[in-house]
């Protein structure tokens, strides 16, 4: 009898719930800036993420309730993934791959050709067909690793200067301006379901001179039959700035057949900052979403002027209301 009874107790004992870790964002009844805005008509509202990120405090729970898709901030950059000339190392963008897929998130390839990032090996390159297959190779290899799984590719990142031209980096030195074709070209016949991109920064205002040097150039190249699918404007602003973002992507979205805000975070903002933002997208057909560079203030790359949308206890600032209230009022 004893016996039993201690079974009896133990089953009990067994059977008592053990309590989750407690998910600010969700005992805070935020609602999902992303479900948000694909209710109206978009495909994502995003964040950047690697696996150090995402193996620290709240930063999951946030990205799983708040977002709907990620970049990765670092992993699938050249240095991480190719530091030595045809060693690939994968363990960190396969984290965040993995991560997303598991948890139905939509992913942005950053990226296959940048100057910045970039191993001295590639750097010090001089000749055409070298560098054209090195080129290829790592494009090749990256992107068909994520083969289906990788709905955008930032296949070129940066590649202009403020005056519009193009920026001296060892593609454009070596190849010229054919390093385009030979990129989207790669790019294409690498994952052909894979949306294409060429993304910049200083593309904040319509009349700025880069924004028109990305307006003419994308559709020249597009004219020619390179696969550029989209431009991404990455929105690292100031305060007062997000006023010119409607103006400035009305510009490049009507250059690409569509667009997206890559990296955005605002320095200072204001609440008219983040409502320029949202209308930025809202009001272009083809934008197909906004992502934010990062989670929490302190984890920016620049977190002066507390920049993103979540405060360093992972609460959603007024920002974040604002944000929602935007979307839902387009």
């Amino acid at each position: 009898m004893k016996f039993a009874v201690a079974l009896s107790i133990a089953a009990v004992a067994v059977a008592v719930p053990v309590a989750e870790p407690e998910d600010l964002f969700s005992r805070q009844a935020a609602e999902s800036i992303h479900a948000a805005i694909v209710a109206k008509g978009k495909q994502y509202f995003g964040t950047c993420a690697d696996q150090g990120r995402l193996s620290q405090g709240q930063n999951a729970a946030v990205i799983k309730s708040a977002f709907g898709q990620v970049t990765g901030e670092n992993s699938m950059k050249w240095e991480s993934v190719q530091r030595t000339q045809g060693q690939f190392t994968f363990s960190q963008a396969d984290y965040l791959a993995n991560f997303a897929a598991e948890n139905n998130l939509l992913i942005r390839g950053h990226t296959t050709v940048w100057h910045s990032q970039l191993p001295s090996w590639v750097s010090q390159i001089r000749d055409r067909q070298t560098l054209t297959n090195v080129m290829t190779t790592h494009i090749n290899t990256v992107m068909g690793r994520y083969k289906g799984k990788i709905l955008h590719w930032d296949v070129i990142n940066e590649m202009l200067e403020e005056n519009g031209g193009f920026r001296s980096s060892v593609f454009y030195n070596v190849l010229g301006e054919d390093f385009v074709r030979i990129a989207f070209e790669t790019a294409r016949a690498a994952d052909p379901d894979a949306k294409l991109y060429i993304n910049d920064y200083n593309l904040d205002q319509a009349s700025y001179a880069k924004t028109q040097g990305m307006v003419r150039n994308v559709k020249k190249w597009i004219a020619a039959g390179i696969p550029i699918d989209g431009i991404g404007s990455q929105g690292h602003l100031t305060s007062g700035q997000g006023s010119n973002a409607p103006a400035a992507m009305a510009a490049l979205c009507g250059a690409a057949p569509e667009c997206a805000l890559t990296e955005v975070d605002i320095q200072n903002a204001q609440a008219s900052d983040w409502q320029g933002i949202v209308r930025a997208c809202m009001q272009q057909k083809n934008c197909v979403g906004i992502t934010v560079w990062g989670v929490r203030d302190q984890d920016s790359w620049r977190p002066q002027g507390n920049p993103l949308l979540f405060d360093s206890n992972y609460r959603p600032k007024n920002h974040y209301t604002t944000v929602l209230q935007a979307i839902n009022s387009s």
